[in-house]
């Protein structure tokens, strides 16, 4: 019999109780609870999560079809087998339309109910994870690849790989696009829980109602849409990873909740009063300073302390430059096209290395995967990069640019092109050249600025249209709106 398994006993005879439960614990693993009726048995089946029940068909206050009955309609998730000592095929076959996996005739053999229980238990194991694995497979993005040779980064890989083998809860701290994701499965695949599920929930992307859903699951009609009930992702991810990202985005009350499921390992889905036991590893990850918020009283201490007793910290892509040459080549092979080899001129190289990369990663990434698409030709020189640090002065230092933090990028580009044509006094030419990209670049992008630039644009300077076409996007200014 498998390790593990949660067994309920219903018998109003305090002596056949007793016999079937020693029977089945005697194989070691199996827990069982006793109920003497079956307002005794609903209310346990109701409150805690059981693998198998094993119910006398004849019980004072309720029958063991009455039970299988109410089950039914409330959704149990535990093997219900019949027990009874009169044989009836009529009632047999009742019981198994009802739902029971199985009907014993009493007295039984010890190996038998042993062996029935067992099948039972495997079912429940069986369809739990068909279930966690649906919530599951939509989220799994393939294995992870942390490309890098820089000391800082192989720092981290040592980490992880230390950290692995444990089952303590991770913190990973780092910026926006530096792969904190990438740290979190390469934790799990290197853990002794690698074949069990890497579930992972970006916490900022849902407000608290659907939050708790998510993590928690719910019961059919917990509440407006609920039109099933629903396994949550701490139920999917039992005996693997849960990733929690963003956690620093946390309400408090989701805060207390995951608190509490973190300390005691019991999970109750929305609107059910039932607990159901996990055993989960929880990797968190923010950009923010978990420290410094729960000291300005926006995130619990008792939760820091949980969730961080590991901290890895992830290096932005401007303390790694030496790894900039490695994306580069795995980027444009992950992006690239039938055809079309991208390569970098040593200048253009060394102005990748040279920009800041504020968006990190994510941010060359993106960059990369638009320039295989849309630049002609096979090689990126200087001439045709744009990847110094946004300015902040366009011209005099009267003209300054105001780039106030929360612009979106759209506003931002707007914002530096129509004043590098104000500095021109309107002569595209002459700004393309100071934007260093071709006049026809320039005037694609203006053309969806066009009531800003007719304003801008002194009357007797502005150009004729120039020919209809689609103009190539402006690589060079996309690193700074990427």
């Amino acid at each position: 019999m498998a390790d593990g398994i949660h067994v309920l006993v219903v018998d109003d005879d305090a002596d056949v109780r007793g016999l079937l439960a020693a029977v089945l614990e005697s194989n070691g693993g199996t827990k069982v609870t006793e109920a003497a009726s079956g307002a005794e048995a609903m209310a346990s089946l109701g409150h805690e999560e059981f693998d198998v029940a094993v119910v006398d068909l004849q019980l004072p206050d309720h029958s063991g079809l009455e039970i299988l009955r109410w089950a039914r309609a409330a959704e149990v998730d535990t093997e219900l087998i019949v027990l009874t000592g009169h044989a009836d095929v009529e009632t047999a076959v009742e019981a198994m339309r009802l739902g029971a996996y199985d009907f014993i005739t009493k007295p039984c053999k010890n190996a038998e109910l042993r062996e029935v229980v067992n099948k039972a238990a495997e079912k429940k194991a069986l369809r739990r994870e068909n279930s966690a694995l649906k919530e599951v497979i939509t989220r799994r993005d393939g294995l992870p690849i942390i490309v890098g040779a820089s000391p800082e980064i192989r720092e981290v890989l040592a980490v992880i790989a230390r950290v692995a083998v444990s089952d303590s809860p991770v913190l990973v701290q780092g910026e926006s696009g530096t792969g904190k994701e990438l740290v979190a499965r390469s934790i799990h695949l290197q853990s002794p829980r690698a074949a069990r599920p890497f579930v992972s929930i970006n916490c900022a992307a849902l407000p608290d109602t659907l939050l708790e859903s998510e993590l928690f699951g719910h019961k059919k009609g917990a509440f407006s849409g609920a039109i099933n009930s629903r396994v949550g992702l701490f139920e999917a991810a039992n005996g693997g990873t849960l990733f929690l990202d963003e956690i620093g985005e946390m309400s408090p009350a989701m805060q207390v909740r995951l608190l509490r499921v973190l300390d005691s390992g019991e999970v109750r889905r929305v609107g059910e009063e039932r607990v159901f036991h996990v055993d989960v590893r929880v990797v968190a990850a923010t950009a923010k300073d978990l420290a410094h918020e729960a000291g300005d009283a926006r995130f619990r201490w008792d939760l820091f302390y949980r969730v961080s007793t590991i901290v890895i910290p992830v290096p932005p892509l401007r303390r790694r430059r030496p790894d900039i040459p490695l994306l580069v080549e795995h980027f444009l092979v992950t992006h690239g096209r039938p055809g079309k080899t991208l390569r970098f001129s040593p200048d253009g190289m060394e102005r990748l290395l040279d920009y800041g990369w504020p968006g990190n990663i994510r941010q060359l990434e993106n960059f990369l995967a638009q320039a295989v698409v849309l630049v002609e030709g096979d090689m990126l020189t200087e001439r045709d990069l744009f990847v110094e640090e946004a300015p902040s002065v366009v011209g005099t230092p009267s003209s300054a640019l105001q780039l106030e933090p929360g612009l979106p990028l759209r506003e931002v580009e707007r914002r530096y092109i129509l004043r590098t044509l104000q500095r021109a006094q309107g002569n595209r030419t002459e700004a393309a050249k100071f934007l260093g990209i071709s006049v026809r670049c320039l005037q694609y992008k203006l053309k969806a600025y066009a009531p800003a630039v007719e304003a801008a644009t002194p009357a007797p300077e502005r150009l004729a249209a120039e020919p209809d076409g689609i103009a190539p996007p402006l690589v060079r200014t996309q690193i700074i709106t990427a």
